[in-house]
């Protein structure tokens, strides 16, 4: 789970989770006919058998995201999988076909910006899923240059400059733990130091003057941080959120005239309003306050536009702030679904965005402020699946065991009834701290497609409602979050078209963890589990986490444990010491490269189920890291679930059969990807600057 920081203009981290969550709605059509003339008749209507559809239809969709303006604000450049990874890409802002500039078949390669003035591009790719991103720059003659070598480097572009003549970056190159600041010049691509971090700080913003750069420093817990600011010419870092207890506070934006930072802080709320700071006074007031979590607020080119993003109820809500005349800006009218990934160009006179829904996977469009037209530029959804056969979500409510409501997702069969009952799958959001939220997801949609009710649950610690529900989770894995969902498990028995004899757990990452938790600490509870990458063992994961997760590594060990002086507590929590019961059918998934749960984690639960005969498939991806970006990968895997499912829990095979399905799969020939989009997260930006699993 890694949510993607975007560049300076914000702290956004947004990452992607796995939420496998997604639904289908019910279409009646009506029967042709002519009407009697009598007053007895009455028009037919028939309800159409939505069509099931293979994963290798569903695969046919696109993902694309990003999105950049070139120089003459003529094309925007994006990243698309349209060629079974992920390439960069650039398409007419009037429309049309887009142009594939990257040709990779082996990494996945995604775009980060065209050139101020010419057309050459930046863009950032890993090896084998490593995360080791490189920045690169593809010159005018298509030859590709890397800006940050290292084997071992990992490098973040931070955004321009605002003469647009430079642009900063950062890197671990000098000590993997930490992330220096460079600024360098594209006449020679020469990086300039500065700030040498040595203490393990995430970069928010960089003011437009170069004088000021604002960081988040982590606390001593999950939900708490504090705004330092760094003087370029003093040298002197402060602290401008000093605070006592629990307050998370976090970085967005300097305004363009360099007089104030903008910033996020949950003091004394329950969730994050925005703040700004004036550099020459100290003095903090309040900008914006909204009932959810404000998520990340950042200025356009010149100022004259705010863009702000609103966590509501596992939407994001778009809110754009005219600066010069204090109004907002009415939005264009468009299908159902979110607007996200909102781009202003530098000249202030066009918007870049997506579209997401339930039905429909993200598409670009650009929006022309003066003529306000909107025009779409992609079409993702794969032209084999009619969306009238696919499924809306429902933002449903529950009571746990101790009376604690727990919002979830909730998609339901077209065909699930109370004479035709589904079999159904709990879907655990990674984190800890991630949310399941609305949208368009492949894997959901293809599930569901198949006839199983999905539940996304955003178990306590989940963000997005409130730092006391977010804390809630604290010191309490394997247990309470776990108890909330078996509390969901009775909620889908309640329903009345699911089979209550028939209900599985999935996750990925973290959801990975509570997947193995379930079966080991709940053996009764849950009749399959499918981990995808997940823990099985804390004290290991929590001794090889990546060098760069220093920064907030102390309150990582704060809310899971600490490997150096409880281990027992950990061992108790890890269901590689309790594997022996686990006693139900359980597939796991597991990229060889994967930094963040090494392979270890998932070739020791399974050796240990094998050894007692108990019925687990592993399936192996030799190129993959944490997660999928290669779409034979993808349907390898979600074929492999459906198979898995199909068998033991829509089937009527059980752990108690005699013979034992043991398989180990590998993927030696394919490419795969560095963390599960499908699992869409969205953390808030006052955790971690990288969000763990």
């Amino acid at each position: 789970m890694n949510p993607a920081k975007d560049s300076r203009k914000s702290i956004r981290t947004i990452a992607i989770f796995f939420a496998l969550t997604v639904f289908l709605s019910l279409v009646s059509l009506e029967v042709d006919g002519q009407q009697s003339k009598s007053a007895m008749a009455r028009p037919q209507t028939q309800v159409r058998e939505p069509r099931q559809y293979t994963i290798e239809q569903f695969m046919s969709t696109v993902r694309i995201g990003g999105s950049s303006f070139s120089s003459d604000e003529q094309s925007i450049l994006f990243h698309s999988n349209k060629s079974g990874i992920f390439n960069v890409y650039s398409v007419p802002v009037t429309g049309g076909e887009p142009t594939q500039l990257t040709k990779s078949e082996k990494e996945s390669t995604y775009a980060v910006s065209y050139f101020p003035a010419d057309s050459r591009i930046l863009y950032t790719y890993d090896r084998g899923g490593n995360e080791n991103s490189h920045l690169y720059v593809r010159e005018a003659d298509g030859t590709e240059r890397d800006l940050t070598p290292g084997d071992k480097v990992k490098a973040n572009f931070l955004g321009w400059s605002h003469d647009r003549k430079s642009f900063f970056l950062s890197t671990n190159e000098r000590d993997p733990r930490f992330f220096d600041i460079f600024e360098m010049a594209i006449a020679d691509f020469k990086p300039t130091l500065i700030y040498k971090d040595e203490t393990g700080l995430a970069v928010g913003d960089i003011s437009d003057d170069k004088k000021f750069v604002a960081f988040q420093k982590s606390g001593g817990s999950s939900a708490d941080s504090d705004v330092y600011l760094y003087n370029a010419a003093t040298k002197e870092l402060k602290n401008i959120t000093t605070h006592s207890g629990d307050v998370a506070n976090s970085p967005q934006a300097f305004d363009v005239n360099s007089k104030y930072l903008y910033y996020l802080t949950d003091e004394g709320s329950e969730f994050q309003h925005l703040e700004r700071h004036d550099l020459a006074t100290g003095k903090h007031e309040l900008v914006e306050k909204a009932p959810w979590d404000i998520s990340y607020t950042y200025f356009s080119q010149n100022g004259k536009y705010r863009v702000t993003a609103i966590n509501e109820d596992a939407r994001t809500k778009i809110e754009i702030k005219d600066e010069t005349t204090g109004k907002p800006v009415v939005l264009p009218k468009l299908p159902n679904g979110d607007i996200t990934g909102v781009n202003i160009s530098p000249s202030e006179k066009l918007m870049a965005f997506y579209m997401n829904g339930d039905r429909s996977p993200g598409n670009l469009y650009v929006y022309n402020f003066s003529t306000q037209k909107v025009t779409k530029l992609t079409e993702s959804l794969s032209p084999e699946i009619d969306p009238s056969d696919l499924v809306d979500s429902q933002v449903i409510r529950y009571k746990s065991f101790d009376g604690v409501e727990i919002p979830s997702i909730l998609y339901k069969p077209k065909n699930a009834s109370s004479q035709q009952k589904a079999p159904a799958l709990l879907l655990i959001h990674g984190g800890p701290g991630g949310q399941t939220r609305v949208g368009y997801s492949a894997l959901t949609q293809y599930l569901v497609n198949h006839g199983y009710v999905v539940l996304g649950v955003n178990n306590r610690g989940s963000s997005g409602y409130g730092k006391t529900f977010f804390t809630s989770d604290d010191g309490k894995h394997g247990r309470e979050p776990l108890w909330d969902c078996v509390e969901a498990k009775k909620y889908l028995s309640s329903l009345g078209y699911v089979d209550e004899k028939k209900i599985g757990i999935m996750g990925g990452s973290y959801g990975g963890y509570m997947v193995l938790a379930a079966l080991a600490f709940k053996p009764d509870e849950f009749a399959v589990g499918v981990d995808l990458f997940g823990v099985s063992n804390w004290v290991r994961t929590l001794q090889s986490i990546p060098p760069y997760w220093e920064s907030f590594r102390k309150s990582l060990y704060k809310e899971i444990g600490d490997p150096n002086t409880e281990l027992e507590k950990l061992r108790a929590v890890s269901p590689l010491f309790h594997a022996d019961k686990i006693v139900k059918p359980l597939i796991v998934l597991q990229g060889v490269n994967d930094p963040r749960v090494i392979k270890p984690e998932s070739d020791e639960i399974v050796d240990n189920i094998k050894k007692r005969n108990g019925v687990v498939e592993y399936v192996v991806f030799d190129n993959e890291g944490h997660g999928f970006t290669k779409k034979a990968n993808e349907i390898r895997a979600y074929k492999a679930i459906l198979d898995f499912l199909d068998h033991y829990l829509k089937g009527t095979a059980t752990a108690g059969n005699t013979a034992t399905y043991s398989v180990i799969r590998t993927t030696k020939d394919l490419h795969v990807c560095e963390w599960c989009p499908e699992l869409k997260i969205f953390l808030r930006p006052s955790l971690f600057s990288v969000s763990p699993w």
